[in-house]
Formats: C-alpha cells, sequence, structure tokens
C-alpha cells in the first residue's frame, strides 16, 4: 500500500496568518465579467478569480506552491487506481447545509459526466468512479494509473449536491451556493459581481466585508481607477503601465511568474494550415525573442515547448522552429497559402500589442490574417466549436493548468479527444496517453520526450513566453502573488 497523509487541522491553521485588519469592503478590476461562476464550467481567468472565493477545493496549494488539505484532510493512495479521500466534518454551504461526503462524490461525478460537458473534462476524464465508502470517506477510481490526479484536484471544486439538483446547472450558475470564505451575493450582468464574507468558514476569514469584481475592458481605466482609490486591485496590466505605477504615490506593482505559457494556436484541420510546411512558416515568420524583449519586458521568457520548467515533464534541450521570415516568405509564395484569409481570434484579456505584432509579422511573411476581437464567453465558446473544422484558423492564448504537470496543459491542447485541440494525431496520442497514465516518471519522461520531438516535427502549435502575472494594487494591500494566478481574498490583509 502507499500511503500519503497529511492532517488537516495542523496545517489549516498554520497555513494562513490572520488579517491585520479588517476593511469594509475591496474591489478587483477585471478585464470580463466572469464567463461563468460556475466551477465546473469554464476555467478562464475572470471567472476563475471569482468562484474559487466562493468555493472549497478538493486540495489546494499553499503559498509555497504544496499541495495541502483543503475539504479532504488526507489521501491515501491503496493501489495504482485507487485513492481514499478522508473529508472534513466540520464545513457547511453558504445555506447552512452540511457538507459531505456525498457532495465530495457528486461534484466528481459531475466534472466528469461527458453529457454535462464542461471545458475542463480533459483535466480529470482519467476518473472512472467517485463512491462514498464510509461516514468522511470517498474512494476516486481511474483508468489504469493516474500520476497527475492529486494535482488535479487541487481545481475541482466541491458543490453541494442538494442545491445543483433542486435548482438545475443553470439556476446554479447565475447564484452559485459554495462553502469558501466569500458567499454569492449579486451578479449584475455586464458590470460586476458581488461577494460578501463568510464570517462562518472553517478556515481563515478573509479580511473585507464584501468584495466587488468590476468588468472593465479598457486597461487605462483601470488604471485610472486604481489612482482614484476607487479600485484596490486591477488585473492583467502590461509591463508599460507597471513602469507608469511604480513611484506613483498610494499605488504598488505586484508581480509573479506563472506557470502559464503563451501560444499561438493554429487549427491544422483547415487549409491552408493542414500543410506542415505552412504552418513552420508562419512559426519561422515570428520573431518571439523580439516580443518578449521589445514589448513585454516585464520579465517573461521565451519558451520553446508547451511547458515551463515548473513543470513534470519539461524536456530540456527542445528548440522551437528559428525565426527566419525569408524563408517563410517564400513557403507562402510557392503554396498559395497567402491566399485564404484567416481571422486571428482573441479577446480584451490578452496582450494586444502581442496579438498585433504577430498579425503583422505574419503579414510582412506573406499571410491574409485579420485580428478577430470578441469577448473572452464568446471566444472560448469558438474555441470549443462542436467540428475542429469550425474553431479558429489562428488564435493567441495563454493555457495554465495550475496543477503543474505538462498533462494538463499538453493532453487539452494537443490529443485528438480534447474540445480545445485543433489536432488530430493517432501516434501523438498515443504518447500523450503514455505519459498521463505511468506511475513511472522515466517513463513518462521518455513518452514527453517524443511528444515534444512530434509536435516539433509536425509543428503542431507555436510555444512564446512563460507569462508573469502583473497587477496594480493600493499600498494598504498586503498580498503574495501566486504561479497559480489565484485571488485568494483570506490570503489577503489591509494596513492603514
Amino acid at each position: 500500500m502507499i500511503r500519503t497523509s497529511i492532517r488537516g487541522i495542523v496545517i489549516a491553521t498554520s497555513l494562513l496568518s490572520a488579517p491585520a485588519l479588517m476593511a469594509q469592503d475591496f474591489t478587483v478590476n477585471l478585464v470580463n465579467e466572469p464567463s461563468t461562476l460556475d466551477p465546473h464550467q469554464q476555467w478562464n481567468p475572470d471567472s476563475y478569480y471569482v468562484y474559487r472565493n466562493i468555493f472549497d477545493n478538493v486540495v489546494t496549494r499553499d503559498d509555497a506552491g504544496e499541495i495541502v488539505p483543503q475539504i479532504a484532510t488526507e489521501w491515501n493512495q491503496v493501489s495504482d487506481t485507487e485513492m481514499v479521500l478522508t473529508i472534513r466534518d466540520d464545513v457547511t454551504f453558504h445555506d447552512g447545509e452540511p457538507l459531505t461526503a456525498e457532495d465530495v462524490a457528486f461534484s466528481v461525478q459531475r466534472i466528469t459526466n461527458p453529457d454535462f460537458g464542461s471545458p475542463q473534462l480533459g483535466q480529470f476524464n482519467q476518473i472512472t468512479g467517485a463512491e462514498v465508502t464510509g461516514d468522511y470517506e470517498v474512494t476516486l477510481t481511474t483508468d489504469g494509473a493516474y500520476p497527475v490526479l492529486l494535482a488535479q484536484l487541487v481545481k475541482l471544486s466541491v458543490v453541494p449536491k442538494h442545491v445543483v439538483e433542486e435548482v438545475g446547472d443553470e439556476a446554479f450558475n447565475n447564484a452559485p451556493v459554495g462553502s469558501g470564505p466569500y458567499a454569492f451575493e449579486a451578479w449584475n450582468r455586464g458590470v460586476d459581481v458581488t461577494l460578501t464574507r463568510n464570517d462562518d468558514y472553517w478556515g481563515d476569514v478573509g479580511p473585507f466585508e464584501t468584495a466587488a469584481f468590476v468588468a472593465v475592458p479598457d486597461a487605462s481605466t483601470r488604471v485610472a481607477n486604481l489612482r482614484a482609490g476607487t479600485a484596490d486591485l486591477i488585473v492583467s496590466i502590461d509591463s508599460d503601465i507597471a513602469r507608469q505605477l511604480e513611484g506613483q504615490p498610494g499605488v504598488k506593482v505586484l508581480t509573479a511568474p506563472t506557470e502559464r505559457v503563451a501560444f499561438m494556436g493554429m487549427n491544422t484541420t483547415r487549409p491552408p494550415l493542414d500543410d506542415p510546411q505552412v504552418r513552420k512558416a508562419a512559426m519561422m515568420a515570428i520573431d518571439r525573442e523580439g516580443i518578449v524583449q521589445g514589448i513585454l519586458a516585464g520579465g517573461e521568457t521565451v519558451v520553446d515547448q508547451m511547458a515551463t520548467p515548473s513543470h513534470f515533464g519539461y524536456v530540456e534541450g527542445v528548440e522551437a522552429i528559428a525565426y527566419d521570415p525569408e524563408a517563410a516568405a517564400r513557403i507562402v509564395e510557392e503554396t498559395g497559402a497567402g491566399e485564404t484569409p484567416m481571422q486571428f481570434a482573441t479577446s480584451p484579456v490578452f496582450d494586444q500589442r502581442i496579438v498585433q505584432a504577430i498579425q503583422q509579422m505574419l503579414t510582412e511573411a506573406g499571410f491574409n490574417v485579420e485580428i478577430s476581437m470578441t469577448d473572452m464567453s464568446t471566444y472560448l465558446q469558438a474555441a470549443r466549436a462542436p467540428e475542429q473544422t469550425e474553431r479558429p484558423y489562428l488564435s493567441f492564448g495563454r493555457w495554465s493548468c495550475a496543477c503543474q504537470d505538462v498533462d494538463g496543459v499538453q493532453f487539452p491542447l494537443l490529443h485528438s479527444s480534447s474540445s480545445w485541440s485543433r489536432v488530430n494525431d493517432a501516434e501523438l496520442d498515443g504518447l500523450l496517453e503514455q505519459g498521463r497514465t505511468s506511475l513511472d516518471e522515466d517513463a513518462r519522461m521518455a513518452a514527453y520526450t517524443e511528444v515534444q520531438k512530434t509536435v516539433q516535427d509536425n509543428a503542431y502549435i507555436l510555444p512564446l513566453y512563460q507569462a508573469v502575472a502583473l497587477y496594480g494594487a493600493s499600498d494598504k494591500l498586503e498580498w503574495t502573488p501566486t504561479a497559480n494566478e489565484s485571488l485568494f481574498l483570506n490570503r489577503m490583509s489591509w494596513s492603514e
């Protein structure tokens, strides 16, 4: 028997420190309103920033990145395919009902049900069963060995079975009920979401009585709000804005390297991008170092694979196709690839300086590329269109699995079964499956080494850089951003 056991009460009480001072309210400026408040639906920053405070997860990561208890106080890997979770007995949902093992099992079953259609299914579809096996015990079963299971459970929120079954998925999304440090108060569509502090929270309560997450698409308006004191924290600022804020009275810049990889996605199922030579030309047209050094300049680093050094499965020595705009232009002319108009999908949450630079580089190589800007919800829907051939030709994205394992990045983006993938390669599918189902780390690394070779040889996706998270904040806010980009309100404090 393999046993991994951590006592939740000891760690939970030492994980977070009490806030220095309670504040009446706290305002966060997002780029877009959340696409959803149901944690089993979209996995995008503006949604995650909000609902992560409403719900508890099976397990979580502390500020040092270590996996520690949350709803599960212990986890025992009793066989290659079975993990037993011990569930806390002192947690209540915001409606006053106790959180039980039945809720944990239901949450796992819900997110892994293909009929539910979660965009996160590819992260959890190795789980084949979740059963209540004791008063405070749930047993998870996987389809073969699944070394990434615990890391994935960091993202799996526990929802109340009785509420979801009573009101249905749509109503639950409109008025979610969780067990987290903040409770849902109101969603003013297109404007803001308001949360209130859960004073009966089993863990550390938050420092703010209320927290408002306001949609402010324009970056300059977010900055003006921060300077005026109508916002206490703003997200998704770039290095130019960060430099403007440095030294300004009453505000500061907070930063953290992330596990998020920025990339240019290509739909390999649609001509002319079904031709590997054309995809290679698109890659050769992009000056990634110029983007990182000349535009971003915020600490980002170029990556040559869909992974960062913080991920298990990162392969040393991989080199992406070199920047060669002249060779790119020759291929475009020879293949006639420039005759096809191609839309380049993006959303305001992304740094449009990068999107515009990439479009210009592709245009200079002879491609016919137009930027297609939509709100995040529409962007995500298009990325997961029912048929691969309906998904965008090109897209800019930044992917994070919050699991620090390449399975959480490469399987959803590259495996043909994933609703996010625009690749259909049986050999690559097999390698990705090997990587996610072996408990032998050497075997996993061997599989991911072959994955990188296959991806490179076929030019399936262009990794750009390891992203850095930049925030503007009131100088009264005490908070250390983390690599998983979670805005844990109850890990913040406020000082005067």
